[in-house]
């Protein structure tokens, strides 16, 4: 394979993957949902080999998962999966509070505050969930331990699809705005620098951040 036949096939891949995350995370497709191959390489206008490679490295993101001899569906986790993740997410978030310095450098929440309502204005809910996700990386971030980040990080990909069908969910039986809203008063206690305030508006904020399926 001649380099700009491989560079091709990278580009296609990178397409493939961002179009099917920006419709998972973005409520174009649920959780269970089939993802018939011939119809997305139809509807994306690639082949089978670079569609292939992007559901492999969504599925080592979480986001979807094969099934033997039945293809490939939006990643599904068990009630009981996605609440013991979330209190594990809180359980590292709290700890990240404790460690952070009273110095800390609070940039990247603010960043991902930022880029939360300006999504929240579009009404672009992909951009919504990513800046959300992003919000929960930099309070871990603040505590300056890369261990704790990485693992914080894996439990935050096997749920994020949640987290933002969660969003989407809230957005509909809240009122307009208030997911931006509860981050936006999270960020206001987390600049007091008071860990116990802090500690306080997380166990708040993760009271609320699971909404059921049924």
């Amino acid at each position: 394979m001649r380099q700009t036949d491989e560079l091709t096939s990278a580009s296609l891949v990178e397409l493939a993957v961002l179009r099917l995350t920006r419709e998972i995370l973005g409520g174009g497709t649920e959780p269970g949902e089939r993802l018939v191959e011939e119809q997305l390489t139809k509807r994306f206008g690639i082949s089978r080999a670079p569609l292939r490679e992007a559901l492999r490295l969504l599925a080592q993101q979480g986001l979807v998962e094969h099934m033997p001899r039945r293809g490939v569906r939006v990643a599904v986790l068990s009630d009981a999966d996605i609440r013991d993740l979330y209190a594990v997410r809180d359980v590292l978030e709290r700890h990240a509070v404790s460690a952070t310095p009273a110095d800390a450098d609070l940039g990247g929440i603010a960043a991902a505050l930022k880029a939360m309502q300006e999504a929240d204005e579009r009404g672009d809910q992909f951009d919504v969930a990513t800046a959300h996700r992003e919000f929960h990386v930099a309070v871990v971030a603040l505590a300056g331990n890369r261990q704790l980040a990485l693992v914080h990080e894996s439990v935050l990909v096997k749920i994020q699809l949640y987290m933002a069908l969660n969003l989407r969910r809230e957005a509909e039986v809240a009122r307009p705005h208030d997911g931006v809203h509860r981050h936006e008063r999270l960020f206001d206690v987390v600049a007091t620098r008071d860990p116990r305030a802090v500690l306080a508006a997380l166990a708040e904020h993760g009271a609320r951040s699971y909404i059921d399926r049924e």
